[in-house]
């Protein structure tokens, strides 16, 4: 049967769902953000560790400047000890015309300076007064005669007297941070506003400090220059990375999206029916999801639209029989002569108007049914009350002649079903109401509710049984489609539009349930009636362990 075949195909779906290998989990569930963070985490770990990296170079390189400048000055110190510039008798002192002699370009490198101070902090000798090299930038060239002199700047004049006093204090802390003894390593600021490396070393006589070595080394500028430079590849470097990450976005995320917002369009100018992208539907990220889902989500309103379409058409036609036999009747009506004829034609009126209003009625409840569906929240409905409450609704309105409603609920426990009462309580109705019109005067209609736990994913099972002439074989299917309607003889004509098994069908699909028709048969394997089962699947707190 096409039911089954479409259940096992649904249930088939859902088993190879479930059987497919689970994504591992992603920053975010986002393959997409995973590797957009990766990037830009990338670029500015790069930014970091080449920063950090230099920064540490820089320091490594200024300590290893100024162990250098102190073994220098220790060894100069020793040197100009050796040369008598400090003597201790009759009293210790420092022979500061001797160390200025001392003090000339042989000991000291180029691009270095040394000083020597006194005991009280005085400057006694400076390398660049004692050496034949003029230290400083080059004169600008001379001026035309009678030019008139550059006008002086008193901002610039005193920022620059400003920092020469600062340089001067610095320098000024350091000696007498080595007067005290202990050698003194920094890096501050010249007199000519550059940075320089500078140590103090103190001059002794045996224990007696006499004096002060300062050694300045100015390259440093130049060292942060170079580091400067060299940072530049690490920043190349990250810019690259981040504009391959500005690339992948837009050939990765920004385009197919762009792709995917003109097939909507398509769509929706009726150029297209569905969303047909199958590069992108092949993709294994968020992208691909996303197409995959809009392909599906056109082709289901594509194949509702068909489905619309068909209905109406269905719609027109079943409405055209009795409007047809309506006006042929009141065309008929003023030409017959007798008044047997008379309400034989008005019996036929009243049929037709009757069916009219059941088809009227069943199209007005399947048009709706898709709202009320969607617009009802499920939940938990103790199933054998709404049956009992169904069944008792028959019993008290029952008319002489009208079937028996006898309702057999499970005998063990209460089922309960996740789902909505209204649409729920329309299938066991139209169910009801098919058996009752198929059943003899005075029969019975039997509303069975058991639990089957062989059948896991449908356990709940609700059957309504009748005694009439059963279904043909072949009809089995057919019976659930729309406008399928199929009376014995002496059925009165008109009370059924052909619409309530395939209203069945809908809602019990719509809650993940199964229906389906059988021939109830004797010991002798004749037909002794119908039979349609409604499986469907438990509330989650009714289920067993």
């Amino acid at each position: 049967m096409a039911s089954d075949t479409a259940t096992a195909r649904a249930e088939t779906s859902a088993a190879a769902e479930d059987d497919r290998p689970r994504r591992p989990r992603r920053f975010g569930g986002s393959r997409l953000g995973g590797l957009i963070l990766a990037l830009n985490l990338l670029s500015l770990l790069i930014l970091f560790v080449g920063a950090l990296a230099l920064n540490e170079w820089t320091r490594g390189l200024i300590e290893a400047r100024q162990e250098t400048l102190k073994a220098q000055g220790e060894i100069l110190v020793k040197v100009l000890g050796d040369q008598g510039i400090t003597q201790g008798e009759p009293q210790p002192m420092l022979d500061t015309l001797r160390a200025s002699s001392l003090l000339v370009d042989t000991f000291i490198p180029t691009g270095q300076r040394a000083r020597l101070y006194d005991i009280d902090g005085l400057p006694v000798a400076d390398s660049y007064q004692v050496t034949e090299a003029i230290p400083g930038q080059p004169l600008p060239p001379a001026r035309p005669a009678g030019t008139p002199e550059a006008p002086v700047d008193p901002a610039r004049e005193k920022k620059a007297g400003l920092r020469l006093e600062r340089a001067r204090a610095e320098l000024a802390r350091e000696v007498e941070g080595a007067l005290d003894g202990q050698p003194q390593a920094g890096v501050r600021i010249s007199e000519n506003g550059d940075r320089v490396v500078s140590v103090s070393i103190p001059v002794r006589h045996v224990e007696q400090v006499l004096g002060v070595l300062t050694l300045e080394a100015g390259d440093v500028d130049e060292t942060i220059a170079q580091q400067r430079a060299a940072l530049m590849p690490f920043a190349l470097v990250a810019l690259g990375v981040s504009l391959l990450t500005a690339l992948l976005l837009h050939l990765f995320v920004a385009r197919p999206v762009m792709r995917l917002s003109a097939a909507a369009d398509e769509v929706r100018l009726q150029r297209a029916r569905a969303i047909s992208l199958p590069d992108l539907e092949g993709r294994k990220d968020e992208i691909g999801d996303l197409a995959r889902s809009l392909e599906t989500m056109t082709e289901t309103l594509s194949a509702r639209m068909d489905a619309i379409e068909a209905f109406a058409a269905d719609v027109s036609h079943e409405i055209k029989n009795p409007l047809t036999s309506i006006r042929s009747a009141l065309e008929t009506l003023p030409l017959v002569k007798t008044e047997a004829q008379r309400e034989k034609l008005t019996t036929l009126l009243q049929q037709d108007v009757r069916r009219l209003d059941r088809l009227i009625t069943d199209i007005s409840n399947a048009s709706r049914l898709d709202a009320e569906l969607n617009r009802d929240r499920p939940r938990v409905i103790a199933l054998s009350t709404l049956l009992s409450d169904i069944v008792s609704v028959y019993d008290a309105g029952r008319k002489p002649g009208e079937a028996h409603v006898i309702f057999a609920p499970a005998a063990s426990e209460a089922v309960s079903v996740m789902g909505r009462d209204g649409p729920l309580g329309q299938v066991f109705r139209n169910l009801i109401d098919n058996a009752r019109s198929f059943s003899p005067a005075d029969g019975e209609v039997r509303v069975i509710l058991k639990r089957d736990d062989l059948d896991f994913q449908r356990p709940i099972h609700v059957t309504v049984e009748d005694s009439g002439p059963g279904i043909p074989p072949e009809n089995l299917e057919t019976v659930f489609e729309r406008f399928y309607t199929s009376r014995p003889r002496g059925t009165a004509f008109g009370n059924n539009s052909g619409l309530g098994l395939s209203i069945v069908r809908q809602i019990v699909e719509a809650h993940n349930g199964r229906v389906q028709a059988y021939n109830r048969t004797d010991d002798q394997g004749r037909v002794i009636g119908a039979r349609f089962e409604v499986s469907l699947p438990a509330a989650p707190q009714a289920r067993r362990a």
